[in-house]
């Protein structure tokens, strides 16, 4: 249980961290349709960016460990409640796998900790 926990830290921790880092970059066009139908401007994406990076970096501390996930997990929600709002729902489908994804990791707990 324990690999498992620290793969998941893993994989969670870096997609946040290239999702923050995605935010500072230039949208592909695919990208800037997909922020558009959610209702998300080009001047709010750097703060997603950092929001994105703090909470990646939360997760490998065990004091931050438990609210970064929860962080995690109402980010997604709140992608999913954008995409069913924008009628995207395919997007909303698509996120499932990531919001399991933190709350797993609640319920496995801090892989480093004795």
């Amino acid at each position: 249980m324990k690999i498992v926990s620290i793969i998941l830290l893993l994989i969670s921790a870096a997609l946040s961290l290239k999702h923050g880092w995605d935010a500072f970059q230039t949208p592909t066009a695919e990208q800037a349709r997909m922020m558009t139908n959610l209702g998300v401007t080009k001047s709010i994406m750097p703060y997603f960016g950092v929001f994105s990076i703090i909470v990646g970096l939360m997760l490998f501390f065990p004091q931050t460990f438990f609210m970064g996930n929860l962080l995690n997990a109402i980010t997604i929600v709140l992608i999913m409640a954008l995409s069913l709002r924008a009628g995207d729902y395919k997007m909303a489908l698509i996120e499932i796998p990531f919001l399991a994804m933190p709350l797993i990791l609640i319920w496995l707990k801090y892989p480093f900790r004795n």
